[in-house]
């Protein structure tokens, strides 16, 4: 399994900004932000990251999705300044359920949002995804009860 990837760009402001809404569809927000490197991901976890170069070459990366997702993608991208390279559409050639778009960035990468499962099929991400503001909701009432517990053991103690 690939844990993260880094791409290489020449202008990083304006990668950092078409990633950010090209992705956006897909959940990815920029997690991380230092000078020349962003890292973007989903649910707290950095793994596609921008960083500054003289020498970037073109690359082609693909990020799963859920069909919508795949449409909704290629809409942000280009509305982001990226240029069409593949329409969302049925890719047969590659298998019977391959759903796919593409768009170039202003640097000639071909990033790609692709669904490997038939239109019926549920999304494990969006389950995810659901669970997460429970998870962190959950992680924030952690400390008020470590504080209530500590208050509370700190009167007992006065007494």
């Amino acid at each position: 399994m690939i844990d993260h990837i880094s791409l290489k760009v020449r202008d990083f402001d304006r990668a950092v900004e078409f990633y950010t809404i090209a992705l956006a569809p897909l959940g990815y927000q920029v997690l991380r932000d230092f000078p020349g490197v962003a890292g973007l991901g989903v649910n707290g976890k950095p793994d596609f990251w921008l960083i500054r170069s003289e020498q970037a070459v073109p690359i082609h990366v693909a990020f799963g999705a859920d069909r919508d997702e795949v449409d909704q993608f290629h809409r942000a991208a280009l509305a982001a300044g990226g240029q069409d390279h593949g329409a969302p559409g049925l890719r047969p050639e590659y298998h019977a359920d391959y759903y796919a778009a593409f768009a170039l960035d202003s640097e000639g990468n071909n990033v790609e949002a692709v669904c490997h499962a038939p239109p019926t099929a549920p999304r494990a991400r969006k389950a995810a995804a659901k669970k997460a503001p429970a998870r962190k909701a959950a992680a924030k009432k952690a400390p008020a009860r470590k504080a209530a517990a500590k208050k509370a053991a700190a009167k007992k103690a006065k007494r």
